[in-house]
């Protein structure tokens, strides 16, 4: 807490071991400043004012900023517990899943493990045993601090962004989309240790199972919504930064046989439709967006709006990254665009009057 009264947002360096904890975590907190005689406000104070809606809606693991990203300095491990107590709420309201929520989460003592028997238990079969499974997932979780985080800020975004998601044990248990995104983070992590065989053999895994095929050397950012995930696929080189959100039937692929670095980057807060594809080393900026059934050839430029087969930019976001908004409708600035593109044709002629 500031002299001004203000809730001290900490800046939280990639790599750091610990938080020092000096408050306790809540359901909502609120940005709280001095009413002293002078007035004055701190820089956090005038900060806070330019947060988007949804950090103002889930506090708990704010949108980083910067590169190394910030956090509110909360103790313990908020999105645990929260999972814990939903699990017992849950467990009493239907008594035939006691067992299996024990087993998923109650019986844990951590978020890492209970991630890790359920997707160990969703990803066996008979030459990849659950045990041993969970052996590996063990071993690469409780030993990478940025998986411990990305785990929980990808908890948030879909929980925040998908209105079907109203718990966060919700996307710990049974949504598809978050599993795969985090059994990607574990075969991604094995692939950068050298294990790439055991990695490769757990990407087509994740594709029998889950129907989403990510390659393990995609970089792939946090804060990440994979909406249903079905048919989704990223290439080998492909670049995803944080705070995405892409929907099912998603394609981050090549255009053709050639080697090396081939594949699309995608910039912070970019939103990407249902069935969208996106082909070659090509960049969507930062808080774009592309239409559902779009193909994309040719880079976007930051915070437009990009429709259609070839896909053009229609025009621009003005508000929010449309990845924590979620809104997909392209609004007035399309429909001018077309209106204009046809009226352009007739004159050239291609458009004939019948």
């Amino acid at each position: 807490m500031m002299s001004c009264g203000c809730i001290v947002i900490q800046e939280m360096v990639e790599g750091r071991e610990d938080l020092k904890a000096k408050g306790r975590a809540a359901a909502r907190v609120s940005h709280v400043s001095s009413s002293d005689s002078n007035g004055g406000r701190c820089d956090s104070c005038s900060r806070s004012r330019r947060r988007c809606k949804s950090e103002l809606i889930f506090p708990i693991y704010a949108k980083p900023n910067s590169v190394s990203g910030k956090i509110l300095d909360f103790a313990g491990d908020p999105i645990w517990e929260a999972v814990k107590s939903e699990a017992k709420t849950e467990a009493e309201k239907e008594p035939i899943l006691s067992s299996f929520l024990y087993a998923s989460v109650l019986s844990h003592n951590c978020l890492e493990r209970a991630l890790g028997f359920v997707l160990a238990n969703r990803l066996q079969n008979p030459t990849l045993l659950a045990t041993q499974l969970m052996d590996i997932f063990d071993d690469v979780m409780m030993n990478d601090k940025a998986i411990q985080r990305s785990i929980r800020l990808d908890a948030q975004a879909f929980k925040d962004r998908d209105p079907a998601c109203a718990q966060y044990s919700w996307a710990l248990l049974y949504l598809k989309g978050y599993h795969s995104i985090q059994s990607y983070r574990i075969a991604h992590a094995l692939w950068n240790r050298g294990r790439r065989i055991l990695a490769l053999a757990l990407q087509s895994r994740i594709s029998e199972v889950f129907a989403v095929d990510i390659h393990p050397a995609a970089k792939i950012g946090e804060g990440i919504l994979l909406d249903h995930g079905t048919g989704l696929v990223i290439g080998e080189t492909a670049v995803v930064g944080n705070w995405v959100s892409l929907m099912q039937g998603v394609t981050l692929g090549g255009t053709g046989k050639e080697h090396g670095d081939r594949h699309p980057k995608i910039s912070s807060g970019a939103l990407i439709g249902a069935g969208a594809t996106i082909l070659g080393n090509i960049s969507v900026g930062e808080g774009a967006m592309v239409a559902a059934g779009s193909l994309v050839l040719k880079d976007l430029p930051p915070h437009s709006m990009a429709v259609g087969n070839p896909a053009k930019v229609v025009g621009y976001i003005q508000d929010e990254d449309p990845s924590l908004t979620m809104k997909h409708d392209v609004g007035k600035d399309y429909f001018e665009h077309v209106a204009v593109s046809i009226t352009q044709d007739r004159a050239n002629g291609s458009i004939k009057e019948e």
